[in-house]
């Protein structure tokens, strides 16, 4: 079965009708799929550059495409294009189509590396087209009961159906949200998840020759997902790895680019209070985050690292969910040199919410001092405080700080 996506109704909608859409996100997040349900029953022309001789052969003569797309009946009215980033010289074929004749096919286009077509000089078809970013499942998209969430959009769509079936926490916490590994045993997505480990953030990295020295990056890898929603301190990465600093800044941004990773910047707005300002690097998905850095996919890690992996979780769904509600959104983090520090902030064009994550099904008013500090710091912007934990229903902790059941987030 097909369960429907949070970015569907963006794609197919009026806004986006006569623009380039460009599809973005890491590998298996469901892009393909995504776009072979929407299209399925229209004129549609697939082209998989995941196919080698598909790929070699337009390699050798970007301009074929061009001829072939002329060449299709008149009732194919749409161009669907599959990993565009391994032969980025068609960008330039799209755009020469799409200038000759704006209104005579819909172009859509999947991706899964910025940085090679960034590396190719590619035109991203600037004022032509509309980016999105398909991210692993969010809450947005899973089955839940009739509670609203406390960080939802402004407006929502028509209800998602059918929603992902729901999952429990311990078995998102481990094995992550990946629209394909959601929907196996066990067993069979340890073994998935290992593989997309190996296959693609080891060898499609080597492959695409997005970097150097492969050995250095596996070292890099394992550390950087260790690492993942710590500060990010190179100094210290570069003497248990021993790759040089400025190597492990390029690894980082090679998983940025291939949309496996995410930076969260420390709160900006000033204060009388001093901040710590170095980022914090996040994983795109629990699963792949936990193969990565070669952790047992058991119920004892969620034991031993509960806290954690909920925090992260909580900043994979921030993230999403603010990609998906487009500029003026962001997820950020607060911590003085003092040691006040709230995990993250919610930043709308409206107001900015603090939040914290704890591991605890009973919490208590001490638990909201450091967002009742935010509050106190920013009352312009900051008018409520969020405590996601496991409580079984919502609780009202101070006058202006609330917890929330994690899947009410």
């Amino acid at each position: 079965m097909f369960y429907r996506r949070y970015l569907e109704p963006a794609l197919t909608g009026p806004v986006s009708r006569n623009k380039i859409r460009l599809i973005f996100g890491a590998r298996q997040t469901g892009k393909t799929a995504l776009l072979r349900h929407l299209l399925r029953s229209r004129g549609t022309h697939f082209v998989n550059l995941q196919e080698s001789a598909e790929r070699r052969r337009l390699e050798a003569d970007p301009a074929a495409f061009t001829r072939q797309i002329r060449g299709l009946p008149a009732s194919v009215r749409i161009i669907a294009v599959d990993e565009i980033q391994k032969v980025p010289a068609l960008l330039d074929e799209v755009q020469a189509l799409y200038d000759a004749a704006p209104s005579r096919w819909q172009f859509f286009l999947t991706g899964s590396s910025a940085r090679r077509l960034r590396a190719g000089a590619a035109n991203l078809l600037p004022g032509r087209s509309h980016g999105f970013h398909l991210h692993p499942v969010c809450a947005w998209e899973v089955a839940r009961d009739d509670e609203a969430f406390q960080i939802e959009p402004p407006t929502r769509a028509d209800p998602l159906r059918p929603p992902f079936p729901a999952r429990p926490l311990a078995r998102t916490l481990l094995l992550g949200s990946l629209p394909g590994v959601r929907a196996e045993r066990a067993a069979t997505a340890h073994a998935t998840l290992a593989t997309y480990v190996d296959t693609y953030l080891e060898e499609e990295v080597r492959r695409e020759a997005l970097v150097r020295d492969v050995g250095s990056f596996v070292v890099f890898l394992r550390l950087a997902a260790a690492e993942s929603g710590q500060q990010l301190n190179l100094a210290k990465l570069s003497q248990e790895s021993g790759v040089p600093a400025s190597t492990l800044k390029n690894y980082y941004q090679v998983l940025v680019d291939t949309f496996a990773g995410h930076w969260v910047v420390a709160y900006a707005r000033r204060t009388r209070k001093r901040l710590l300002t170095t980022p914090r690097f996040y994983f795109f998905d629990l699963g792949v985050r936990n193969a990565a850095a070669e952790l047992p996919l058991e119920a004892r890690l969620a034991d031993a690292q509960a806290g954690p992996l909920l925090e992260q979780w909580v900043a994979q769904e921030l993230i999403a969910r603010a990609g998906y509600l487009g500029r003026g959104y962001r997820v950020s983090f607060w911590r003085t040199t003092s040691g006040a520090e709230v995990d993250f902030v919610w930043e709308t064009p409206d107001e900015d919410v603090p939040l914290e994550v704890k591991w605890t099904a009973r919490p208590r008013p001490s638990d909201a001092r450091h967002l009742e500090t935010f509050l106190d710091l920013y009352p312009s912007r900051a008018r409520r405080g969020l405590l996601v934990c496991r409580c079984m229903k919502r609780e009202q902790l101070t006058d202006r700080v609330r917890a929330i059941p994690w899947h009410a987030l």
